[in-house]
């Protein structure tokens, strides 16, 4: 499995001023779902900052995402090595396949793969 990109969840309830504030530093936004937004680099487009103000599909917002070219072998991989699954397997409306797992820090991982 190889991993496509990583990138920091960041709860917030200032989307705007989020957006804002960064796009001095010069991201721009990629995706606005209303709850989520993801802002880029327009020359590194990998380089990414997400911001929620909720999950739309999960009790907790995840800390970090990391996107795979196979997250079914994820999701195996970790249910073998007992890691707790904090969200379940799932096919979202937004075009994505995901699950959230919990580190060693206590921090909540979304692990997913575009479909």
């Amino acid at each position: 499995m190889a991993i496509r990109r990583v990138m920091p969840d960041i709860r917030s309830q200032a989307m705007e001023e989020s957006r804002d504030f960064y796009g001095l530093l010069g991201f721009e936004e990629v995706m606005n779902l209303g709850w989520v937004m993801t802002l880029a680099s327009p020359s590194h487009p990998t380089a990414q900052v997400t911001f929620m103000s909720e999950d739309k599909s999960a009790t907790v917002v995840p800390d970090m995402s990391v996107e795979v070219d196979d997250v079914d072998a994820a999701y195996a991989v970790m249910r073998e090595s007992g890691a707790e699954i904090v969200h379940p397997l799932q096919d979202e409306e937004w075009g994505v396949r995901r699950f959230f797992v919990r580190d060693p820090n206590g921090r909540v991982i979304n692990v997913l793969s575009h479909r």
